[in-house]
C-alpha cells in the first residue's frame, strides 16, 4: 500500500466520522446553482511523508502529476499570477477578464527584498541559501502578505513553506490554511513534494521528511458520497520517482524531466462539482 493512500484514507475516515459539519454557519463558497457549499472539517492535520521511500502520490484515484506540477512551476519558476501562462484551468474561476488573479502566488514570490547579500526574490534567496547557508533555520517563504489581500482573486491556501537541512537531508513543512480533500489534497501533495525532490538535487542534498500541516481540512458535503466510494478501492504500490539527474539548475526543470515508474491507479470517472 501507497503511505499516500493510506494516510489519505485515515484523514477522510477520520472528517467523515469525527468531524464538524458547519451547516449552521455562514460559508463563502457556493455551487455553481447558488447553493452554499457547506463542509465537513477537523482542525489542523498534521501529515508526514518519507520521501527517501517513496513518492507520495495516490493509487486509489490518479492524481495528475504532470499538470500538477505545470501549476507549481507557474508559481514558482514563472512567478506568475496569470492564467495565460497556465497550462491546466484550475485557476480560470479566479482570474479577471485579463488572466489575472492579482498580486497573488507566484506574484508574491516574484517580489525581490533587500538582504545584507544583495537583492533576492524568495525563490532565489531559498536557493542561495540552500546553496551557501544550510545550516539555517530561516528558509521560508510567506506569500500570505496581508498588504496585498485585498488585490487577490484568492487568498492563497497552500502559503507557506519551510525548509530545514538536516545530515545531508532537505526536510519541507507546507502550511496551508484550507484544503479541500477531495479535489486538492493530493495534488498539493505532489507538488511540494516534487519541489523538495527538486530543491535537494539542485543543493547537492538528499531528500528527507515532507510534512503537511492543513489548518482547515474539509470534505464539502457533495463530496462525501464520491470521497466514501474512493477510499474503498484497494491500494497499489506507491510508483518509483525517476528524476532526471543531469538538472542542476532549478529553473531548468520542466514537467517532462521526471518520470513515475510503475504507476498504477484506480480510474474515477464520475463529475465532481466544485464550490467556488
Amino acid at each position: 500500500m501507497s503511505l499516500a493512500d493510506e494516510i489519505f484514507i485515515a484523514n477522510c475516515r477520520d472528517i467523515i466520522e469525527n468531524g464538524f459539519m458547519d451547516n449552521e454557519m455562514e460559508v463563502r463558497p457556493h455551487w455553481e446553482d447558488g447553493t452554499p457549499a457547506h463542509t465537513i472539517k477537523k482542525f489542523c492535520i498534521v501529515n508526514r511523508y518519507d520521501l527517501a521511500k517513496e513518492f507520495p502520490i495516490l493509487t486509489i484515484r490518479r492524481t495528475y502529476i504532470k499538470s500538477a506540477v505545470d501549476e507549481l512551476f507557474w508559481i514558482w519558476q514563472k512567478k506568475s499570477n496569470n492564467i495565460k501562462e497556465l497550462g491546466s484551468h484550475v485557476w480560470d474561476s479566479w482570474a479577471d477578464e485579463n488572466g489575472s488573479i492579482g498580486k497573488a502566488y507566484g506574484y508574491q514570490l516574484g517580489i525581490k527584498h533587500k538582504y545584507k547579500e544583495g537583492m533576492f526574490d524568495q525563490v532565489d534567496r531559498v536557493l542561495y541559501d540552500l546553496k551557501y547557508n544550510k545550516g539555517s533555520r530561516r528558509i521560508i517563504t510567506n506569500i500570505y502578505n496581508h498588504a496585498d489581500l485585498s488585490e487577490m482573486g484568492l487568498y492563497p491556501c497552500a502559503y507557506s513553506m519551510t525548509f530545514n537541512v538536516c545530515d545531508g537531508k532537505l526536510n519541507s513543512i507546507l502550511n496551508q490554511r484550507s484544503q479541500d480533500m477531495l479535489t486538492a489534497n493530493n495534488w498539493n501533495v505532489c507538488q511540494y513534494a516534487m519541489l523538495t525532490y527538486m530543491l535537494a538535487q539542485v543543493s547537492g542534498l538528499e531528500v528527507g521528511e515532507f510534512v503537511h500541516v492543513i489548518a482547515d481540512a474539509h470534505i464539502y458535503d457533495r463530496h462525501i458520497p464520491l470521497v466514501k466510494e474512493i477510499i474503498e478501492n484497494k491500494p497499489y504500490d506507491a510508483p518509483k520517482l525517476v528524476l532526471d539527474k543531469s538538472i542542476d539548475d532549478f529553473y531548468k526543470f520542466t514537467k517532462d524531466s521526471f518520470t513515475l515508474e510503475n504507476y498504477k491507479y484506480h480510474e474515477f470517472k464520475k463529475t465532481i462539482p466544485v464550490a467556488i
